[in-house]
């Protein structure tokens, strides 16, 4: 086995399926994983490398299942642990590779840990599982990342931590007894035949001892603020170690499994301590997600990517849309900065230009394909898919939308199911039926997979034909050097190997001296040289 193949995720371009809105094969409005393995082939088409499956195990679902309740078992919702290994297989036998979901700072409050902990009296072996404490005020200052105090009181007087809604108590990493019970789980879905691991808020799983304060509350509210003190609840050291031994564990089976985390930490030189060789093989690059799309900004963040990632001797990664942010067919349709693309966009704001937002967002991709690394995608924008920006309230789910009152209508409008055969159904193909558990807007019709397929010049065939690029010129294992005389304030030009790249971040036409190169206004074009 070559270098390239053993280091698979180096270079992998990684397609996140959110599977309640991928395919639904039963009717009942749901994705499941039946519906997964129906639709595989489309992706082993698109040419990708791997999937990742946002969480399908047991739930409540109080937060799209980022609210576990069973670690080892799928959610009927989804199906079976049997569907999952169907697949699985079915996966494998097409070459793609699966990572799942794995969600370590919190259990559901329907988990039988947090149940039997509230069941058990104060200070027992049981509440050690999670954070418990006395008192007749919150514990601290502490807030949720959906709104609110972090805290919520039992009915005995004692108060519970949770950095995310209340029917998400956080664990307690400090117990031996947590860790174990979470290498465990690793071991249990690395035996059925996972790729790897997607960990999900793996910087806050570590709390400072005694659980003191956020001291820049005001400022910072739930978060933290670049280049200061790390607050109480993010980014503490002890959560290396527990990294360093799910790597061994990883590092076991064979096959070249591995893990990214989703570890929102900046600066980036900061984060690169979360890929250290013996931690995570790859974080996203929320830098990159993040950064405005501008030349600038853009070329200080790719400087500042490989500089961070390439001192680790991990690999960059590059993301533009997931299941927490706006789509990037919409968020370029206009002025939506961070805040708003998770906040979400609703009926009442500022609406999108969709045929600017999507045309930037295909030159976007292009641009961000050329560059060696592994590459997210997000379900359905290689259809182009936009935003529901106008979701109505009654459809709405998100905790974010009920904890704030409504005030920030959250991340519905990048979940909603995809079109897989224009007009079959209210649903477009989504399933037989028609019913979705979130609607799509009018124009997802247009948008539909069978529209595109074989269509040149649509955007699924775009796709098609620079993932199937990448994978030739092998633009992942690449090389990266800056073509200053055709960068500019409006302009950025990069080879990688044989490939110019060259994105027109203007309004205007942009043309070489030597009238060689042509550009219109938001495009991006790939340039094989010998």
């Amino acid at each position: 086995m070559d270098q390239a193949q053993l280091d698979w995720w180096r270079s992998a371009v990684i397609y996140q399926i959110y599977p309640r809105s991928f395919a639904d094969a039963n009717g009942d409005g749901m994705g499941d994983l039946p519906g997964i393995t129906s639709r595989l082939g489309s992706l082993k088409s698109l040419g990708i490398d791997a999937i990742w499956l946002s969480p399908f195990m047991r739930s409540p679902q109080k937060d799209a299942g980022y609210d576990v309740s069973d670690y080892c078992d799928v959610d009927p919702l989804f199906g079976t642990l049997d569907d999952f290994d169907r697949m699985l297989a079915t996966a494998h036998s097409l070459g793609l590779r699966v990572l799942i979901d794995l969600v370590p700072n919190h259990t559901s409050d329907q988990h039988e840990w947090f149940k039997r902990a509230v069941a058990a009296s104060p200070g027992s072996p049981e509440r050690e599982f999670y954070h418990f404490r006395d008192g007749d005020t919150p514990p601290n200052n502490w807030q949720s990342m959906f709104g609110g105090p972090a805290w919520t009181r039992l009915p005995d007087g004692q108060w519970y931590c949770h950095l995310f809604d209340s029917s998400q108590p956080d664990l307690n990493w400090e117990n031996p007894k947590v860790q174990e019970a979470f290498e465990d789980i690793l071991r249990f879905w690395l035996d059925r035949g996972v790729d790897g691991f997607r960990v999900d808020q793996p910087h806050a799983m570590g709390k400072a001892a005694g659980l003191p304060d956020h001291p820049d509350v005001e400022r910072a509210g739930a978060g933290f603020i670049e280049g200061e003190p790390s607050p109480p609840m993010w980014f503490q050291e002890s959560v290396h170690p527990i990294f360093r031994r799910w790597r061994a564990i990883l590092d076991s089976y064979p096959g070249e499994r591995a893990m990214c985390g989703e570890a929102y930490v900046l600066p980036l030189s900061f984060m690169a301590l979360w890929v250290r060789p013996d931690e995570f093989h790859q974080t996203f690059n929320f830098r990159y997600l993040d950064s405005p799309w501008t030349a600038k900004d853009i070329r200080k963040t790719i400087d500042e990517s490989f500089a961070a990632f390439g001192a680790v001797g991990a690999p960059s990664t590059w993301v533009l849309s997931n299941h927490d942010v706006m789509r990037h067919a919409s968020r370029m349709g206009g002025d939506f900065g961070r805040t708003t693309a998770s906040d979400g966009v609703g009926p009442n704001d500022k609406q999108p230009d969709a045929e600017l937002g999507l045309k930037r967002a295909v030159a976007a991709t292009l641009f961000t394909l050329g560059l060696p690394g592994s590459m997210y995608l997000y379900q359905g924008e290689e259809l182009g898919l936009p935003e529901h920006t106008t979701l109505a309230p009654e459809f709405r789910q998100d905790p974010t939308f009920a904890r704030t009152n409504g005030e920030r209508v959250g991340r519905d409008g990048c979940r909603v199911p995809l079109p897989w055969e224009s007009n079959v159904n209210e649903s477009n193909g989504f399933n037989q039926t028609g019913k979705s558990w979130l609607p799509q807007p009018a124009s997802y019709s247009n948008y539909a997979r069978d529209l595109q397929e074989g269509v040149e010049g649509s955007t699924l065939e775009t796709y098609k034909w620079a993932l199937a690029k990448r994978k030739e010129l092998n633009l992942g294992h690449g090389t990266f050097e800056w073509v200053n005389e055709l960068c500019s304030d409006t302009s950025l030009a990069y080879r990688n190997g044989s490939l110019l790249v060259i994105h027109n971040f203007g309004d205007d036409v942009l043309e070489s001296e030597n009238g060689l190169i042509h550009l219109e206004a938001n495009q991006t074009v790939w340039l094989e040289q010998s």
